[in-house]
């Protein structure tokens, strides 16, 4: 019993462990840590839990204090085209002429809600607008807040915005790729490199010159928001401590310090090697050096080859030697336009031989290469340790004159200005709900507001479990072996613990009797008279035996003998069963009436 419940345990685990890998794999990572929506958030989504058919969209409004919102559902004001050409690029695709719409999604349409798309293929796209208000960095966080759907996937392109410095000479007529910005933020994407911005330019103390500081590339798989063909949510916070975070659809996907988790670094190593400092000409970095005393044996040959014919190999039999491994294709025709004085005399193209497809092989047979066991190769000296190694020459160091020290890259450049400068293979890139503010409550209640209510729909558009199970499962194919296991565990656990056990022999012998149960006088006299049909049964034997004693004077002697022996027994085992009727006698209630008759002539009968 303990085994089994100790199955049943095992069994509960294994289905534990299987739900929450296949759950598991709809994640991020493990080391993704969730943001929580505030309690109006929660409320929204929850009014919200309806079907999409059912959703009344209505325009997000910002909560508190922001430097710029836009929704796209009205007019498109204060956006300008760029009407500039992109520089150190061919001039008949240099012109920003790509061409912006706004419109609702192609897919999981919330009505009412639009967004702003990028339309042309192959063209440069440029498009900004000024902040309600500037933002300085001083003591209050960055949030940047926006929404992406890649309605078509991506082949090439980015989706990413720029936060354009503050100028007094910034026109967005002419916003183009070289316009200053402060910060670039936003996914990207060409090939198979799936990237995720996150750039800031940081301005040299020493020089005035700035510098791109770009964040370690996060440490999740970010392919599945470029081809779901979803809307997600990306967002930075930037901190006055000078730390970041980055996220999507609030999933911190990335943080960091500003000091240390940025490449190059923002501050310079404070010593660098010594430019004029050369390594000497007798310098030893050899760690290991051939042997000068080690002598080649006398019987190493490194004439012997490699490979040696296999002279134990055998044709095989059917070997067509007559036959081309190719011939000719019989069905191929001379084009028509085939010119023999400009093309040349046509040939059939090549096929191969039908008649070796069903022989062991076409052609002229030659033996197979096996390895030579008499080859050493090229004899080298062995290694020994270099007594005059001195080590991997660098050069020394010096202070570096560039060095610097900024303590506090949180304090950037103000930025006045949102700009989408983008080229891109693949249409219909939706962009939407663009917030910059400094308090998280009001990001989050915006995000309700609008992605929220996005996710909602899609979520309640979405294909059942099972569909999703037959998806991942193309995906990742192992995953058939773990729907397998879950399946099958629970049928066998309920075979094993439901289905009847059979009784074994061992379990019959170990059944004791019941002594104790009473016996009633109907049961007694029906063993009564078994007993005296056995006796009856006895006497024949024993007058059967008497005249065998008068026909055979050596079998009476031997039976003589043998019934002394039996009579002695007899006593004996009369006593011992008398005795134990006695005792049951005491037991049971009864006396020494029926019963102990009873008991006597089971005895006899024995």
């Amino acid at each position: 019993m303990y085994l089994q419940w100790d199955w049943l345990c095992l069994g509960v685990l294994i289905i534990s462990s299987v739900t929450a890998e296949i759950e598991n794999k709809g994640t991020l990572d493990s080391s993704v840590e969730v943001e929580d929506f505030d309690k109006q958030s929660q409320e929204a989504d929850v009014d919200r839990d309806k079907s999409s058919l059912e959703v009344v969209y209505q325009t997000p409004q910002p909560t508190g204090e922001v430097y710029f919102t836009e929704t796209f559902d009205g007019v498109l004001a204060g956006w300008v085209l760029s009407k500039t050409k992109k520089e150190d690029t061919d001039e008949n695709i240099s012109k920003y002429d790509g061409k912006w719409e706004v419109e609702e999604l192609k897919e999981n349409t919330v009505p009412g809600d639009r967004g702003l798309v990028l339309k042309s293929v192959a063209k440069h796209h440029a498009i900004s607008a000024m902040l309600t208000k500037e933002f300085i960095f001083d003591d209050k966080p960055l949030i940047v807040q926006y929404e992406v759907n890649f309605q078509d996937g991506i082949d090439c392109g980015g989706a990413y915005i720029k936060l354009l410095s503050s100028s007094n000479g910034l026109n967005l007529e002419y916003f183009f790729d070289k316009t200053p910005y402060t910060i670039m933020f936003g996914p990207d994407k060409c090939g198979e490199d799936y990237k995720l911005h996150f750039i800031f330019r940081h301005k040299n103390p020493k020089t005035g010159e700035y510098d791109e500081k770009h964040a370690k590339r996060p440490d999740v798989d970010l392919k599945k928001f470029y081809l779901d063909k979803k809307t997600h949510l990306y967002s930075l916070v930037l901190k006055p401590d000078d730390t970041f975070e980055i996220l999507i659809d609030q999933l911190v996907v990335s943080k960091g310090s500003l000091l240390e988790d940025m490449v190059p670094p923002v501050n310079p190593h404070k010593e660098i090697d010594d430019p004029t400092d050369k390594k000497p000409d007798g310098w030893d970095e050899r760690a290991k050096i051939p042997d000068p005393n080690a002598v080649k044996p006398d019987d190493w040959d490194e004439d012997e080859p490699s490979k040696i014919e296999d002279h134990d190999a055998v044709k095989p039999e059917g070997w067509l030697d007559d036959e081309p491994q190719y011939v000719p294709d019989p069905n191929a025709k001379k084009p028509k336009d085939w010119d023999e004085e400009m093309d040349g005399e046509w040939e059939a193209p090549q096929i191969p031989n039908p008649k070796c497809e069903a022989a062991p092989g076409c052609g002229p047979w030659v033996r197979p290469m096996k390895n030579n066991p008499n080859y050493k190769g090229k004899w080298k000296a062995p290694l020994i340790d270099n007594p005059n190694y001195q080590g991997i020459w660098s050069p020394r160091k010096i202070p570096n004159p560039d060095y610097f020290e900024d303590s506090h890259p949180f304090k950037m450049t103000a930025v006045s200005a949102i700009g989408l400068e983008l080229w891109s293979m693949t249409s219909d890139i939706y962009f939407d709900n663009f917030i910059i503010c400094s308090e998280k409550e009001v990001a989050d209640r915006w995000a309700a507001d609008g992605w929220g209510l996005k996710k909602l729909v899609a979520g309640a558009n979405e294909p059942g479990m099972f569909t999703q199970l037959v998806t991942a499962a193309e995906d990742h194919p192992w995953l058939w072996v773990l729907y397998i296991l879950t399946l099958a565990l629970p049928v066998g656990l309920g075979v094993l613990f439901c289905w009847p056990a059979k009784k074994t022999d061992e379990d019959i012998d170990f059944k004791k009797p019941d002594i104790s149960k009473p016996i009633t006088k109907g049961e007694l006299d029906q063993e009564g008279e078994e007993l005296d049909d056995d006796e009856i049964e006895l006497e024949e034997e024993k007058e059967n035996e008497d005249t065998a004693e008068d026909e055979d004077e050596v079998e009476e002697e031997e039976n003589d003998i043998v019934g002394t022996s039996q009579e002695e027994g007899d006593k004996s085992n009369k006593s011992s069963s008398e005795d134990e009727v006695k005792e049951a006698n005491e037991d049971t209630g009864y006396g020494d009436g029926p019963l102990k008759s009873v008991r006597k002539r089971r005895v006899r009968k024995d």
